[in-house]
């Protein structure tokens, strides 16, 4: 059945695969950062995302010259989206002023308390009919990087963009997902 183009449309792709441009990113900000009306923007801005990664360490036992693998600690990469730039730089604000919150620029103080600068925030992964077919929540969301934007005369026709590095404790998947949540 290798070369059977009928059985690779049934079986294979039989909804017509999943597209990678059928997404949203809705963040919670945290009470320590005043977000107004620029988190719902963030929904609308968010370019690029990822679904995350899924790892399980492992650790090597040696026994008489070899070796067996067993399971070891599971670990959560940091994660990262991608944003379009607005004049009113309302977003880029949320990820500047959380970070400060963390860590300000001149005093190298943290104003928030442990703990109340993390959130849970969510990606939706959508159907070509709109409706979620999958959704991943980040507990314990806080950004570690706001990226550079590059201001250049020779850039025209685009938008500007920057990118946000983000640590969590762990994400659950809450749809199509048994036995993990």
């Amino acid at each position: 059945m290798p070369f059977d183009i009928n059985a690779f449309k049934q079986q294979g792709l039989a909804f017509g695969g999943a597209r990678a441009s059928l997404f949203e990113f809705i963040l919670t900000p945290p009470l320590v950062i005043s977000s107004g009306d620029a988190a719902e923007k963030l929904t609308f801005t968010c370019r690029a995302a990822s679904i995350p990664a899924s790892t399980v360490g492992q650790i090597e036992v040696p026994y008489f010259g070899r070796k067996i693998k067993l399971s070891g600690d599971r670990t959560f990469a940091d994660w990262s989206i991608t944003v379009m730039n607005d004049e009113d730089y309302s977003v880029r604000k949320i990820f500047e002023e959380w970070l400060f919150v963390l860590n300000s620029h001149v005093e190298n103080k943290r104003t928030a308390d442990f703990n109340s600068y993390k959130t849970d925030s969510m990606v939706n992964h959508h159907g070509k009919d709109g409706e979620i077919i999958n959704s991943y929540t980040f507990i314990g969301l806080f950004p570690t990087e706001v990226s550079a934007m590059d201001l250049d005369w020779n850039t025209t026709n685009t938008i500007q963009t920057f990118t946000v590095n983000l640590a969590y404790d762990y994400w659950i998947s809450t749809l199509n997902a048994p036995g993990i949540i």
